[in-house]
């Protein structure tokens, strides 16, 4: 296997902590990859005006992935009172790196596998063994929004759908609008790799979670495009569900699921919820990949008051290094690595605080390199 290129940005808060452990078991399997370091997260939006900077977006381009930490977001007001004085004033407007990311390089699947490992105390139940494919670049997400309405685009609305007339006595100034868009393409494309990994895998059936009975436009669209889809894959039951009835029956039933495909936010509530069956955010890894590209972070937050003090559990990134192992075509290290993350959760003797432990992300990370 040739060398691999990877971009590694540590982004804001424990993501640097968590990264700093990865490091630590990535030192003990020693693959073959060349590391480049870049610059991503709030510090720069604070400083320079712009998260993502353009050196970042270079560098992302002459690499074949990449592992990123967490990023720090806050709202709109929040974030202009924290740019550097002589930024102020300027018109800029902060937008979430990561989303700018997977919409830059189409990363348009996002995969966040959750399961149950053995003796972990923070499990909902014992075998439990999800799999959530997300939409990642279109939907909710987009960054389509308009506040306040314009008048223009008020009036335009509404020869194509009365049902704004609802707001008539409402200012426009007073009206915030999100778009939820979706495309054919992007609908097609999910549910697809969805069905490839259960094919792959030897999963008979995906769920497609969504809202088609209110929203009927774009739920819509996903649901016939994964009816259209299904047909492909004799074998693999295709389950139609509602995001609301699916949070209750996942609650209900965890065992009953293995493969779920849905849209950007949906996608992201579900997978949350799948991750707390499973053990909370801590153990829950991601993959963002397109045609070309990928990354790989653990899915929770940066977390800026546990920041330096190597509290939290590090096992989400690792995890989330094993799946990037297994994308660059290392699926033995891959597997060295979930097989070692997996045996010491099962001896249950290097605990973080969320598992009733007393023990350090850089402790749990040694663990796991020494079984290795």
């Amino acid at each position: 296997m040739a060398k691999k290129k990877i971009a590694v940005l540590p982004g804001d808060g424990i993501g640097n902590d968590v990264m700093e452990a990865a490091f630590i078991v990535l030192e003990q399997l020693k693959p073959d990859i060349e590391y480049e370091w870049g610059d991503i997260g709030w510090e720069f939006w604070k400083a320079e005006g712009d998260p993502l900077p353009d050196r970042t977006i270079e560098l992302l381009r002459r690499t074949d992935a990449c592992l990123f930490g967490a990023i720090t977001s806050k709202p709109k007001e929040e974030s202009q009172l924290e740019l550097a004085p002589e930024l102020q004033d300027k018109g800029l407007i902060y937008r979430s790196p990561i989303v700018r990311l997977r919409q830059m390089f189409d990363l348009y699947v996002n995969y966040r596998p959750c399961k149950a490992y053995k003796n972990n105390p923070l499990i909902y139940r014992e075998g439990i063994d999800l799999h959530v494919f997300r939409e990642n670049t279109e939907g909710l997400y987009s960054g389509v929004e308009f506040h306040p309405l314009p008048n223009d685009l008020r009036e335009k609305m509404l020869e194509y759908n009365g049902n704004l007339h609802k707001f008539d006595s409402t200012d426009g100034g007073d009206i915030a609008v999100s778009c939820r868009v979706f495309s054919r393409k992007g609908c097609e494309r999910i549910v697809r790799s969805a069905f490839e990994f259960a094919r792959d895998k030897g999963y008979g059936s995906v769920a497609v979670v969504e809202k088609p009975n209110v929203i009927r436009e774009t739920s819509g669209l996903m649901v016939r495009e994964a009816r259209r889809v299904a047909e492909d894959f004799p074998g693999i039951d295709l389950w139609e569900t509602n995001v609301d009835a699916m949070c209750m029956w996942l609650l209900k039933n965890p065992h009953d699921y293995g493969v779920l495909v849905s849209s950007n936010m949906f996608g992201d509530i579900v997978s949350d919820l799948c991750a707390q069956l499973v053990g909370g955010l801590g153990f829950a890894a991601s993959g963002s990949w397109g045609d070309g590209y990928a990354l790989f972070e653990p899915t929770h937050g940066s977390a800026p008051k546990y920041f330096g003090l190597y509290k939290v559990n590090p096992i989400a990134m690792l995890l989330s290094v094993g799946l990037m192992l297994d994308y660059i075509g290392d699926g033995d290290r891959a597997k060295a690595l979930e097989s070692a993350i997996a045996s010491v959760i099962a001896e249950g003797k290097c605990r973080t605080y969320d598992m009733g432990g007393s023990n350090t992300t850089i402790d749990v990370a040694k663990a796991v390199a020494a079984k290795l």
